[in-house]
């Protein structure tokens, strides 16, 4: 006993763990006299080792705990382990929403089988009759009639979906009017027949229309809206002799003046202007356009910013001739017809008039309620009874003198338009406006043809068509003059550039001498340039007036005579 010990003791008890856990192993070292003894010593050290029999008081599968924040799960699980309720105290802090029973962020969703057709067919009726079938997961036969939303009109369609016909009701249909009969030729409609109470123009009838002014007047800020009715044209003559010694009016050119002025071709040579030889005076503020009476320029036509037009002698005493009288603000533009016998007034009064020259007589006027910047009849023989007036809404309309209509609205510019100007035989016009863009409309096409912009580019409140009618001289507002070819490609013409001048702000108007040797305009300061057409070089200036001029105009018969137009209220002529 005392031996076995000893070579239990003197032996590690690792011997027991790796390798000597065979009783046969290590007692086959031992006399088989104390054999017994030793299995009994041996069996007492393992059962130390051991560990205890625990008896299993409940079925082990309830014994998996799972942690609520797992993530993973590496061994199957029952139904009611996964969906076991979670235990310990409540959050104190959690609010009515946290603490809903959610597996999205938006609340709980149960799977459920539907059908597509079905799905989509409740859907389209709870929008348009308010009710749909309560679509609870799990619920028996008799609660799948159940209604969720307006149940009452449930009831009373039977539960009838949008794919199943309700009973029709009555403002569903319009009845069309039909005639599908394609052999009545004059009434057949087939499929365009219209609803028989169908307005094809909604207008709002006039007490509505009122209604809707005081509305938007209102919106505004502004007062009421009362249409200011035009001003009761007057004319006063201020010569005593209307007719010469033959009986013929002021509008007959004189003969006698040294001067063929029925002739077509222009003067030979021009020259430079050298000293003021009359003072046109009569407008008591600035004038803001001039026009020469058309093909003998016997007369001169200007306007004023004292609400004025008048009409002025060129030749012999030079007079004022008639003043007419009939806008209530200033006047921006005035136009004369081919003949001369009617011209055309615009004014920042929002109307444009036209008047017999000879008798001073309104003839008609004509408003689209928008201020007109520049006027212009067109100048073919046939279409005299037309006009076109470029407005502070961004649109060209044209009217009908005959009838007084509107008959076509030009309407693509995006600023207010300042000039019209027709070229190509009158079939094309050019129009400037504040959008700093040129565009080339055909002639009754209210698209345009052809639109030049470029960052580069200014506004082009002037343009004047040379007399050859191949070119465009425009006053550009970065104080040059732009030249623009007028036949098909209205291309820039880079080399002819006209500056030196200062016009930024103003509408200073551009003109060529007769022969196309020269080019003048005004400037801010009231003074008069003359520019080299060939070479752009500037040949003179001139202080011509104590404001702007606005205004100049070279005579189309003279060679060297030229009226300027300031913002003094002066017009002068020069030689």
């Amino acid at each position: 006993m005392h031996h076995l010990q000893q070579y239990v003791s003197s032996d590690d008890d690792d011997s027991l763990t790796s390798g000597g856990n065979n009783l046969e192993d290590i007692t086959s070292h031992l006399k088989p006299l104390d054999h017994v003894k030793s299995i009994i010593v041996l069996q007492n050290k393992m059962q130390v080792c051991a560990a205890p029999d625990v008896d299993p008081t409940g079925a082990v599968e309830h014994l998996h705990h799972i942690d609520s924040t797992t993530k993973e799960v590496m061994h199957n699980l029952k139904y009611e382990e996964l969906f076991a309720p979670e235990v310990g105290p409540e959050n104190p802090f959690q609010t009515r929403h946290q603490r809903a029973h959610k597996n999205m962020l938006s609340g709980f969703v149960e799977q459920t089988h539907i059908n597509d057709f079905q799905f989509e067919n409740q859907r389209r009726t709870f929008n348009s009759y308010g009710y749909a079938l309560d679509p609870t997961v799990g619920c028996s036969p008799e609660e799948a009639t159940n209604f969720i939303g307006a149940t009452e009109a449930a009831k009373e369609a039977e539960g009838k979906t949008v794919f199943e016909s309700t009973k029709e009701r009555p403002s569903d249909r319009r009845k069309r009017s039909k005639n599908d009969n394609p052999s009545d030729i004059e009434g057949f409609l087939g499929p365009w027949g219209g609803y028989v109470d169908e307005k094809r123009v909604m207008k709002p009838s006039e007490e509505e229309a009122v209604e809707l002014e005081e509305i938007l007047a209102k919106r505004q800020k502004r007062g009421k809206q009362v249409d200011d009715k035009p001003l009761e044209e007057k004319t006063v003559l201020h010569i005593k002799d209307t007719v010469d010694y033959q009986g013929r009016s002021f509008l007959h050119a004189p003969q006698d003046v040294g001067v063929n002025l029925r002739s077509d071709s222009p003067p030979e040579r021009c020259f430079l202007p050298k000293t003021q030889i009359h003072t046109w005076q009569g407008h008591t503020k600035g004038i803001s356009n001039v026009r020469w009476f058309p093909k003998t320029a016997h007369l001169l036509l200007s306007c004023s910013m004292d609400c004025r037009v008048k009409l002025w002698e060129v030749y012999n005493e030079r007079r004022c001739i008639r003043t007419y009288y009939g806008h209530r603000q200033a006047v921006r533009d005035v136009c004369f017809n081919n003949a001369g016998t009617q011209f055309l007034s615009a004014a920042y009064d929002r109307y444009i008039k036209l008047w017999d020259t000879e008798t001073g007589e309104c003839i008609s006027r004509f408003t689209s309620r928008k201020i007109p910047y520049c006027t212009k009849f067109h100048p073919d023989e046939d279409k005299q009874h037309l006009f076109v007036a470029g407005t502070s809404d961004k649109k060209i309309i044209c009217w009908d003198v005959r009838s007084g209509e509107i008959v076509q609205e030009y309407d693509r510019h995006l600023g207010a338009v300042n000039t019209i100007t027709f070229v190509d035989e009158n079939r094309r016009f050019v129009t400037t406006s504040d959008d700093k863009s040129l565009r080339v409309w055909e002639w009754d096409i209210p698209v345009d043809m052809k639109y030049i912009a470029d960052p580069t580019m200014h506004s082009m409140p002037a343009v004047t068509p040379s007399p050859n009618q191949k070119w465009l001289a425009c006053q550009s507002m970065d104080n040059k003059i732009v030249i623009f070819s007028a036949l098909n490609r209205f291309k820039m013409n880079r080399k002819k550039t006209f500056s030196g001048h200062m016009v930024a702000g103003y509408a200073c108007t551009v003109d060529f001498s007769p022969d196309m040797s020269y080019l003048v305009s005004g400037d801010a300061d009231g003074k008069c340039y003359v520019w080299d057409w060939k070479t752009t070089k500037l040949y003179k200036k001139w202080k011509a007036h104590d404001s702007v001029c606005i205004g100049v105009l070279w005579h189309p018969h003279e060679p060297s005579k030229l009226v300027t137009a300031g913002w003094d209220g002066l017009i002068k002529y020069w030689d």
